[in-house]
């Protein structure tokens, strides 16, 4: 067996007869597939968690009046 000299392809054609462009093309598909999903993975990770339930700022109120509708403001927001 011959030894193979050079990097080992990526992609390989088992079957027919690929031009360079049509190659050309399915690498650009791949790699803006996987750039896609990079990004969308990188936006997933930085996205804060919403922690509104346990915020001390949701104590904090305006000061409850006597008006009509007063009874539905004195609950928490």
């Amino acid at each position: 067996m011959a030894e193979r000299r050079g990097p080992v392809p990526y992609l390989r054609v088992v079957r027919g007869d690929a031009t360079p462009e049509e190659i050309a093309a399915l690498v650009a598909t791949f790699a803006a597939i996987a750039a896609a999903r990079s990004a969308a993975a990188e936006k997933a990770k930085q996205a804060p968690v919403a922690m509104e339930w346990n915020s001390p700022a949701r104590l904090l109120r305006a000061p409850l009046r006597p008006a009509p509708g007063a009874w539905r403001r004195s609950a928490l927001p």
